[in-house]
């Protein structure tokens, strides 16, 4: 719970408005009682009308007709391109002088030059900066000394890595792409197994680790005779003569970075920059069951899907436009760059000169890092945003103060629906400033993925923010994103429309009842963004790869009548109950996260059962207050354990599941209240935040068994 410090203080205080704000805002609410109208209430009433009509802003332009964001293909409704696109040719790259990774971190060197690139600050300090020029000057040095070390210039030359978000993370990356050598990255939550199983795949020599700690886990496999190909460890940090001692008896050469900064500048080389088709970096996944897989990313896919996101915000033509004003733009890196989507982020923001402040690599200290920071671009997952609504509404508890709130999200997003976004209206002012500050208060764009977000909390915090919060979809096979939410378009329920790099077709899936004819089926992905396999593991690429080349995602989606696609359900992970009919676990998740005191679920059931029951972490944030408003009153641990509270969630639970369409059969029966999260650092969520489905199963099959023989009773 280590957010729960940061999310308090989205809180909206009693000072936020003063009286005669209020006495105002009382006017404009015809919902609530108040005095006899008088002239100096509608005066009031009047200068706020005035203000709002003279204060408008222009609305954001659309790149394509909202009403047809996507195109068919060759007459097929259910293969489509962007409407952004003159014909079915796919996009390669944006600008002419980008087509690597290598090329873009160029084209921002010659824009920003000695400007800021990375930066990075110690505790209550102010933000250093890195800048372009001493970046890439870096990033040549030390590929010069990967290779004195015996790397060679080639996109055969694995270089592992194996730290958090820092600026040497992002050297590290540029020397391998400066010298056409690809990136393994590895991360903590992979386990030992995993982490044997990579190494010996890729059969890297040279791991780059950011502490002691992480060389010394290395060193363990290495002692054991299990990683035989290690012979090199660098590491960011300072190295202690033990450690240096301890790999030399075991055949590892102990670097620090700054020792192999020093061969490089003895024995510098010229750039062997890399071609479009070369492998930049192998993204292992690591599922949710069997052996990780590791992605094979070449440049061609990362300049193509980083293009296709820069083609749809530049051609907007608004002054919002993200890319606008190219060297102040700064984004906060705190999510992984173990995975692609906050290294796609990175990309698109050196390709324009702008800069990455990286947070402090403490997630408790993340607010004080973007009050710093004050970042005008925040990637951020769908869970922190829940986090923070239910945050905002729970503060929110006298009847004229949650009054103020609605009417003022209703004006936002009146202006939204009209297609104007902004952070300066009176009711920004008065109501959403102490909210847009504790994100840094100089938000222009927000980019939300990695699993579905609720539109309920999505249209809010559009309002709420008032800053550009665009929803993508995508995976680690098609790079990352293979569809963008349309600049303009702020409706919510969808994931947009097709990337410029992508065509997206549904295709049938007869078991679970989806055609395509019928514009639903399972989200295949094909184009130049596409991955090119799963290294060395043929039989793996064959299940994700077709013979026509279509990624296929074995998620179920739906074309709407606007272009755009919308997540349906999941056909992998599916399964039948006794009477034959099959269930999607995933997508009941996701209608029971919806419930206010759900903060995790899992939904089990089998072939041998003819109901569905499930595990419930509630909401620690609100399940006590949710239980004294039924009556109920107990710690967090004792509710959890009590039999009326178990019965009244799952009611709830119920009830919102009949209002999103659920089935009977597709409601869980019975439920156990579970008081600790599923987490990475219990092994029951892959670092993804998927649920590990098989362990959880593991784990609870004593709650899972007692709950069915009570019903066989």
């Amino acid at each position: 719970m280590q957010l729960q410090e940061w999310l308090r203080s989205f809180r909206l205080s009693s000072g936020d408005l003063g009286g005669t704000e209020v006495a105002d805002l009382r006017a404009l609410l015809p919902s609530l009682a108040f005095s006899p109208p008088s002239l100096l209430g509608l005066g009031a009433v009047a200068s706020l009308t005035a203000y709002w009509l003279a204060t408008r802003p222009r609305s954001i332009r659309p790149p394509c007709d909202l009403k047809a964001q996507s195109i068919p293909v060759e007459g097929d409704a259910s293969c489509r391109r962007s409407a952004l696109l003159k014909d079915d040719n796919l996009l390669d790259f944006y600008y002419e002088d980008t087509k690597t990774v290598y090329d873009m971190f160029q084209r921002g060197l010659r824009i920003a030059g000695d400007g800021p690139c990375l930066g990075f600050r110690k505790p209550s300090k102010p933000y250093q900066w890195i800048s372009y020029t001493e970046v890439a000057e870096r990033a040549q040095v030390l590929g010069s000394g990967l290779l004195a070390k015996g790397c060679k210039p080639t996109p055969k030359q694995f270089i592992g890595i194996f730290a958090q978000n820092r600026p040497e993370w992002v050297i590290t990356e540029l020397a391998c792409y400066t010298f056409s050598m690809a990136l393994v990255p590895l991360y903590d939550t992979l386990g030992l197994e995993a982490m044997v199983h990579i190494l010996n795949l890729v059969e890297i020599s040279l791991v780059v680790c950011d502490k002691e700690e992480k060389a010394e886990s290395l060193l363990v496999n290495k002692e054991n005779g299990v990683t035989p190909t290690l012979s090199c460890l660098v590491i960011f940090n300072p190295v202690s003569a033990a450690l240096v001692e301890r790999g030399r008896k075991c055949g590892v050469e102990i670097l620090q970075l700054e020792q192999l900064m020093e061969v490089g500048r003895e024995n510098i080389q010229p750039p062997v920059p890399p071609q479009p088709q070369d492998l930049a970096v192998v993204c292992f996944t690591s599922g949710t069951t069997g052996k990780p897989k590791g992605a094979m990313i070449t440049h061609g896919n990362i300049t193509s899907n980083t293009s296709s996101v820069i083609k749809i915000l530049e051609v907007s033509h608004t002054f919002f436009s993200f890319f606008n004003h190219k060297t102040e733009d700064v984004s906060i890196s705190y999510l992984p760059l173990a995975h692609m989507f906050e290294r796609m982020i990175q990309v698109s923001m050196f390709c324009h000169g702008a800069r990455v402040g990286f947070y402090q690599g403490d997630i408790a200290l993340l607010m004080d890092d973007i009050k710093t920071l004050k970042p005008t671009f925040f990637p951020v997952v769908p869970r922190l945003l829940n986090r923070i609504y239910d945050k905002i509404q729970g503060s929110v508890t006298s009847v004229l103060k949650r009054a103020v709130l609605h009417y003022a999200v209703s004006r936002k997003q009146a202006e939204l629906s009209s297609g104007i976004v902004r952070n300066d209206s009176v009711w920004d002012r008065l109501v959403f400033n102490k909210i847009q500050a504790n994100l840094g208060g100089n938000l222009r764009f927000i980019l939300t993925a990695s699993a579905p977000i609720s539109p309920t909390v999505l249209s809010f915090l559009r309002a709420a923010l008032g800053c550009l919060i665009f929803e993508g979809y995508g995976q680690t096979e098609c790079t990352a994103g293979c569809t963008f939410s349309m600049p303009g378009d702020w409706s919510a329920g969808h994931v947009g429309a097709p990337l410029p790099c992508s065509m997206v077709k549904l295709m049938d899936i007869p078991d679970m009842n989806y055609y395509a004819k019928n514009g639903q089926g399972e989200i295949c992905i094909r184009g130049p963004s596409v991955f090119q396999g799963y290294l060395r593991d043929k039989e793996r690429t064959a299940e994700a790869l077709d013979s026509d080349g279509w990624l296929h995602t074995g998620d179920v989606g739906q074309w709407l009548p606007n272009g755009t696609l919308c997540i349906v359900d999941r056909k992998k992970n599916i399964f039948k109950l006794s009477q034959g009919e099959y269930i999607a676990p995933e997508k009941i998740e996701n209608v029971y996260m919806r419930c206010v005191p759900v903060l995790q679920v899992f939904v089990h059931g089998d072939s041998l059962q003819s109901h569905l029951i499930g595990i419930v972490v509630p909401d620690p944030e609100v399940f006590v207050n949710w239980a004294k408003e039924r009556g109920i009153v107990g710690s967090y641990e004792e509710l959890c354990q009590n039999p009326d509270m178990k019965k009244a969630v799952l009611e709830d639970m119920n009830s919102v599941g009949k209002e999103a369409g659920l089935k009977s059969f597709e409601q869980v029966k019975d439920l156990y209240l579970h008081p600790e999260m599923f987490s990475i650092s219990n092994g029951l969520l892959t670092p993804t935040l998927k649920s590990k489905r098989g362990d959880l199963r593991r784990v609870f099959s004593e709650q899972i068994e007692h709950m069915y023989s009570k019903s066989a009773m």
